[in-house]
């Protein structure tokens, strides 16, 4: 028998803010579960009519309670949400975990538990109205249990951003990101219990803003400027090299642009960056899927032996708003093995390092997911002649990338030429189901 879930969102309003399909949720509920400050918004007296009802503050870490709604385990359940629950918020994690237990044959009819949603105004739309801002031209970027530097990536001039903080030191870790990365005069509005009777507006600039604590229920309005006539990096593929702290190991702006067209990222999809110097592939991997709307965000793993390479690419992912972005240092081919196991394995692979050395490029298109890509440079005779042979072996097409620059010849100017690339790009193909 199957038990029934119930998320209802609910604001800094609190009881008097909810209609009524949550309001009767609530009355009817056996089992409240939420945030101490969330069961503290909902009166004794409203919950009176279900006999026996019982609160539930969620534990930290919250993911086992998580799961264990999710599958039924603690039988009928109302939770309580900040805003709308679909929003970054509790609504959708729940939603996620009910999918995969009905996927692996633990759904409803099974056992398992039917979900169903009250949304409620989220921080967003709110913090949109009081800005008078257009909620389709305003980013949301979340850094509720996420890395705050995640906001350097859409640091563009001119861009409005809503993002959304936790703890009393939220606004300032977020000014901060913006001040370190020259944009200290970007308008910083601080919007503190939104929609509550103790809402409150604070207005200044990231710069001016400092470490100011700011009540712990606060979301911040973001209008981007760049000091001194900045204007931000691009989300398209091939940033200019120096945007990357490198020790000459960086696969060079306009091959990486090449190289990010031809590892095609798509959302939700995995890439493994081999051999990754700087990590520029991975991160700007991270970057273009993160720049696509409504979409289910990237992941990267970085597999680097050098130790000092591994440190520099999780500061260089930090800088540049890819922060999630995992490195793994290793050497290749032995340090795949231990990768599979989680993340998985990956949509994208992509070789810029070690091609020489034995079984990499074996090992590599082992691991790719079957129906995935790989895509592999090459600058030396001995690196390319692996890339042939890796045609031979499993087809694909083999292209060289010729660039060359204007410099000086005398008085003069000529074509400077780069070392050419060759580049190997080609697709697994997909597993035939046994008959």
């Amino acid at each position: 028998m199957s038990v029934r879930l119930t998320v209802v969102g609910i604001g800094a309003d609190g009881w008097d803010g909810l209609g009524g399909a949550g309001r009767a949720a609530v009355a009817a509920a056996t089992l409240l579960v939420g945030s101490a400050r969330q069961l503290e918004l909902v009166p004794e007296s409203a919950t009176a009519t279900a006999a026996g009802a019982r609160r539930l503050a969620w534990p930290s870490p919250l993911e086992p309670l998580l799961d264990a709604l999710a599958a039924g385990r603690h039988g009928d359940a109302v939770v309580l949400a900040s805003g709308d629950p679909m929003l970054h918020g509790i609504g959708a994690s729940l939603a996620r975990r009910v999918a995969d237990d009905a996927k692996q044959g633990a759904g409803a009819a099974d056992g398992g538990a039917e979900l169903a949603v009250i949304p409620h105004p989220s921080a967003f739309a709110l913090a949109c109205a009081r800005m008078l801002w257009a909620e389709q031209e305003t980013e949301l970027v979340s850094t509720v249990a996420r890395a705050p530097e995640q906001v350097a990536r859409a640091l563009q001039t001119g861009r409005r951003l809503i993002v959304y903080a936790t703890g009393s030191d939220g606004a300032a870790t977020i000014a901060r990101v913006l001040r370190t990365r020259g944009f200290g005069t970007s308008r910083f509005v601080v919007l503190e219990q939104l929609g509550g009777a103790d809402e409150a507006r604070h207005e200044t600039t990231a710069a001016g803003w400092g470490d100011r604590a700011a009540d712990p229920l606060h979301a911040i309005a973001i209008e981007v400027r760049a000091d001194q006539g900045g204007e931000g990096l691009s989300l398209t593929p091939g940033l200019p090299d120096d945007a990357f702290d490198h020790d000459g190991q960086i696969t060079k702006r306009h091959v990486r642009a090449v190289t990010l067209a031809a590892l095609a990222p798509r959302p939700g999809e995995l890439l493994f960056d081999l051999g990754a110097g700087s990590g520029s592939i991975a991160i700007e991997w991270l970057r273009a899927l993160a720049a696509i709307p409504a979409a289910t965000p990237g992941k990267a793993v970085a597999f680097e032996a050098n130790e000092a390479r591994a440190r520099r690419i999780a500061e260089n992912a930090a800088r540049l708003g890819a922060p999630q972005l995992t490195v793994i240092r290793g050497r290749l081919p032995a340090v795949l093995g231990d990768a599979l196991i989680d993340p998985g394995k990956p949509d994208a692979v992509f070789v810029g390092g070690g091609l020489t050395a034995a079984g990499v490029l074996d090992a590599a298109w082992h691991v790719l997911k079957p129906g995935g890509r790989i895509v592999a440079n090459a600058v030396t005779l001995e690196s390319q002649a692996r890339l042939l042979t890796a045609r031979e072996q499993h087809g694909g097409t083999l292209t060289q990338i010729a660039i060359a620059h204007a410099a000086p010849v005398g008085g003069f100017s000529g074509w400077r030429a780069q070392m050419p690339v060759v580049q190997w790009e080609a697709r697994k193909p997909q597993e035939r189901p046994l008959a």
